[in-house]
């Protein structure tokens, strides 16, 4: 099984490494069959694992293991706005989204690994939703306590931006006030580069997922998908 398997090696971090120094059309054209097997195909095969296991949390989760399209981020950064002009992504996003999810993807939960050497991480939640979705996750907890404190008990810490003062239409004395002034509804944990390279990494990254299920399922609800 995938959780017995070593999927990302010490030569994916040293991939990233060397193009960091050598981002260029020329450099990545010569290694571009090295970024295939230490990169591209492990990150698929990954893909495929966890999309069956994440199945088992929500059946509404999808985990797309295409080279392009796909749950995989694309190696190609977008310059066309960018001071900085480098034509390569150096880190890996693998995107673990809601079917039902309607707009943009970060603004519906699901599971999100982003692995960059030193800053690795695996994150869930709802990030900078659009003011009406923030309102129906801010109601919810107004609405339904005893459901969010069953978040706050689950073993995950919420992050994110927060505004400064109490939203408008909200009781600044509510004992939630510090979840209610928040402007995104994420989870993440962090990996070491040695975890992310280790046999066990399969299971740490599913259990991860399986501890953000609390916080997942309360905003699915909140914003009306199933879960």
């Amino acid at each position: 099984m995938g959780e017995k398997s070593t999927y990302f090696t010490t030569e994916f971090f040293a991939f990233f490494r060397d193009l960091a120094k050598n981002n260029n059309k020329e450099w990545f054209t010569k290694n571009k069959e090295r970024y295939g097997t230490v990169v591209q195909e492990p990150s698929m095969r990954f893909i495929r694992d966890a999309g069956a296991s994440l199945q088992k949390i929500s059946p509404y989760i999808v985990a797309d293991a295409r080279p392009f399209g796909g749950s995989l981020s694309r190696i190609y950064r977008d310059i066309r706005f960018s001071p900085d002009k480098s034509p390569y992504k150096t880190e890996v996003g693998i995107h673990f989204w809601h079917s039902k999810a309607v707009g943009p993807e970060h603004m519906a939960p699901g599971f999100y690994l982003h692995m960059r050497s030193g800053e690795s991480m695996a994150a869930s939640g709802v990030w900078h939703p659009e003011a009406p979705i923030l309102k129906r996750i801010r109601d919810r907890i107004v609405q339904e306590p005893d459901a969010w404190k069953k978040v706050l008990r689950s073993r995950v810490s919420i992050d994110g931006e927060s505004l400064q003062r109490p939203p408008p239409g909200y009781d600044p004395n509510h004992p939630f006030i510090q979840d209610l002034r928040r402007k995104d509804f994420t989870a993440t944990r962090t990996f070491r580069d040695n975890q992310v390279t280790s046999p066990q990494f399969f299971e740490s990254f599913l259990e991860t997922c399986e501890s953000m299920d609390p916080l997942n399922s309360f905003l699915a609800e909140a914003i009306g998908l199933p879960w």
